[in-house]
């Protein structure tokens, strides 16, 4: 097979290295894909949403299977250009894309299909908002701009200067573009998140193994939201009970909701969970990978990635089995220093052969590479994973590898994976 993966982060270089391991795959290329990509793909520089000169370059490459990773793309309906030119494409149509495209969409349907999530009401100016908010009188509130943020989007405010302040900057200063065109203002629930990604074509769902995220930019999940400073899978409190529950209350009726609304879903429909006092609750859908989760999740997966690919496309992902390692996996994120806010890039990097030589698994993020030399790139610059029996092993390992890399104003969480009761 040749494979085509379009976007240029650590959840696509994990995709791209998941997909090499594979026998039935000849040759893999990325567009625009990164430094570390390029060790293991063809590199091609058309942008991800240039869906003209993909589907020509797929076209005419012979492209067998195009995977589209990123959330821009599908939202725009890249996985339609694919299809109309007669092309396989893995991911969701435009249609079902929505899910993550629209809070106010998604936040409807869990409304109308009693999907357990938290109370919200949608707004459309900011006036409207701001006096809702007011007259609740209950805080912390959260705020989420409509459209997709960069998975920055949603502003928790401790009381209503804070909450008038966010509408403010969502919807009439614009701050997250377009995507703040409409507010939902939810109320704020509490208790440890889990993800859980699924492999689903619209009528099997199959979930994979449990991760959880660390958002926040600071130790003691303190500081700015961020892309996700670090994962650890599996998720320790995500026991076969609570899984039993959320595939009944939430995974199955997601999936049969977007049938009913002709919305079916063929892809990775991603699962944010809070797991509540009155049970699990959905905080957020996404439509494709989730990254970082996919840095600690691929590592975990047995079976060959492009026959699930495959599989999902061809509606028959009943027929086969999806295995996964007994073990755990730990990525930590090395950002720019200044990150999510203002950072320098250009940044020679040391220490990544080092660190594989190691074991490390190496996810190249925001990199670039001149004259053989790794250079920064971007906010998030690698994702450093590593195995163990246990979290705590995996942990102590992945920090061992961190250690080994360097380059000038590099700054990360020294606390992925610790709390234990998470």
């Amino acid at each position: 097979m040749k494979i085509l993966v379009i976007g240029s982060g650590g959840r696509e270089h994990a995709i791209v290295w998941k997909l090499h391991q594979s026998k039935k795959v000849d040759k893999i290329y990325c567009a625009p894909g990164n430094g570390g990509i390029s060790e293991l793909a063809e590199c091609v520089p058309i942008k991800v949403m240039d869906f003209e000169n993909l589907v020509s370059f797929a076209k005419e490459n012979q492209i067998d299977l195009t995977v589209v990773a990123p959330d821009d793309p599908l939202v725009a309906g890249a996985v339609d250009a694919f299809q109309a030119a007669g092309l396989k494409a893995f991911g969701p149509n435009k249609a079902a894309a929505i899910i993550e495209g629209s809070k106010s969409f998604s936040k409807d349907l869990m409304k109308k299909y009693r999907i357990p999530t938290a109370d919200y009401e949608v707004f459309e100016n900011s006036a409207d908002a701001i006096s809702y908010i007011k007259a609740q009188d209950k805080y912390p509130v959260v705020i989420k701009a409509d459209g997709l943020a960069l998975g920055k989007g949603v502003i928790i405010a401790q009381d209503f200067p804070e909450a008038e302040t966010a509408v403010h900057d969502i919807m009439d200063d614009k701050v997250f573009g377009a995507a703040g065109g409409r507010v939902v203002v939810e109320e704020f629930l509490t208790g440890p998140e889990i993800s859980v990604l699924a492999f689903t074509d619209g009528k099997t769902m199959r979930p994979m193994v449990s991760a959880q995220d660390h958002k926040r930019a600071f130790d003691n999940d303190q500081g700015l939201n961020t892309g996700g400073m670090g994962t650890f899978s599996p998720s320790r409190i995500y026991t076969p009970e609570l899984e039993k529950e959320c595939m009944e209350n939430i995974f199955l009726p997601t999936m049969e909701a977007m049938n009913k609304e002709g919305r079916t879903f063929k892809g990775v429909l991603y699962f944010g969970l809070m797991k509540t006092p009155d049970g699990v609750k959905v905080i957020e859908y996404n439509c494709r990978f989730g990254d970082p989760e996919t840095q600690v999740v691929l590592p975990r997966l047995k079976t060959d990635l492009s026959e699930i690919f495959e599989a999902v496309c061809d509606e028959r992902l009943d027929s086969i089995d999806i295995e996964w390692e007994d073990n755990a996996a730990v990525c930590v994120i090395l950002a720019s220093g200044g990150y999510p806010q203002k950072y320098q890039t250009g940044y020679p990097i040391e220490g990544i052969k080092q660190a594989e030589s190691m074991g490390a698994v190496v996810f190249h993020a925001g990199t670039k590479r001149e004259n053989n030399v790794f250079l920064t790139n971007g906010g998030r610059v690698l994702g450093i994973t590593a195995t163990g029996e246990n979290l705590d092993d995996a942990i102590q390992t992945a920090y061992q590898y961190v250690d080994m890399i360097h380059f000038q104003d590099v700054h990360y969480r020294k606390d992925i994976g610790i709390k234990k009761n998470q």
